[in-house]
């Protein structure tokens, strides 16, 4: 496979239960090799009906889904083999220690037997010795799961919620670990989550769906200069009426507290408080009030409610 070539490519796909109700409308994504994909939007949005339509959990109704360049139905057992997966909650018998639980899966994958202390480092669970499963953290048992999706040396691995439910140390651990496959061991990876906070901790990309439609599609950076394009600049002056005028060129909004206006960078707060003060007008506040990723995640949802 060419650098930077797509591992996933969905266009057009559409997917629902009942002729009333769409899950999904007309869904386009693409994740390139090496990216660590965010699949983000709130519970109900249509994340795990899209990742098990890629997994051929579900059903494909229209649209076309390609992985590694291949249309997946005609291609789908040799797809999944260079695929890892986790959906929903981890497959693990409880009453097998971790190394247990992956002789188990080892041979259904055909993995070297060698393989299962490789998994076993690289989730860092190597020290668990005759522990059970049923005995692990909420954390050790997410990253048991992902040693089990691991054993056959996946190309790609789609994660659906895999730090939902965890306490603050098990997020921290989970998304080392996740960028360290990305980085570390180069596995292309789609991971999907509610959380826009958690996941601009880890990610290169990132679509936001709501609704069973994508919103957004483009790398963290892109989000930003969005983000950077919906900031606001708070002023208050001697004379709020006065500056409105002076500042009619940047589309000013009155508030209860003065006025709100776009800007861009701080160079351009440089210059609206040089026009003000040019005025004569006494600048008591320029405040600037940058959208946090969080905030804009809200404004893009709500838009399309």
């Amino acid at each position: 496979m060419m650098p930077n070539s797509a591992v996933i490519r969905i266009s057009g796909l559409h997917y629902h239960y009942s002729r009333e109700e769409n899950i999904l409308s007309d869904i386009n994504l693409q994740v390139e090799q090496g990216n660590l994909y965010g699949f983000l939007g709130p519970n109900g949005s249509g994340k795990t009906t899209t990742l098990s339509l890629l997994l051929g959990l579900l059903k494909k109704q229209k649209g076309s889904i390609e992985i590694f360049g291949q249309e997946f139905q005609a291609n789908r057992l040799n797809i999944l083999k260079r695929t890892g997966s986790l959906i929903e909650s981890p497959s693990l018998y409880r009453q097998l220690t971790a190394r247990e639980n992956l002789e188990v899966y080892r041979s259904v994958y055909g993995a070297k037997k060698e393989r299962v202390g490789e998994v076993l480092k690289l989730v860092g669970l190597e020290d668990t010795g005759t522990k059970k499963a049923g005995n692990f953290s909420l954390g050790m048992k997410q990253r048991l799961a992902i040693a089990l999706a691991l054993l056959h040396r996946p190309e790609l691995l789609i994660l659906d919620e895999p730090t939902n439910g965890l306490d603050p140390g098990g997020i921290v651990e989970l998304r080392e670990l996740i960028k360290r496959l990305n980085k570390d061991e180069g596995i292309t990876m789609l991971i999907s989550s509610h959380l826009l906070s958690e996941v601009e901790r880890m990610v290169s990309h990132l679509g936001i769906i709501f609704k069973g439609r994508m919103l957004f599609q483009g790398s963290l950076e892109e989000l930003r200069l969005f983000q950077q394009k919906q900031s606001r600049l708070k002023i208050h002056s001697s004379d709020n009426e006065a500056a409105m005028d002076i500042l009619k060129d940047y589309h000013p909004e009155k508030t209860m507290e003065g006025l709100l206006i776009p800007f861009r960078d701080y160079q351009e707060v440089a210059l609206i408080n040089s026009l003000l003060t040019k005025n004569r007008l006494g600048v008591y506040l320029l405040q600037p009030q940058e959208r946090s990723l969080e905030q804009l995640f809200m404004d893009l949802t709500s838009t399309h409610s």
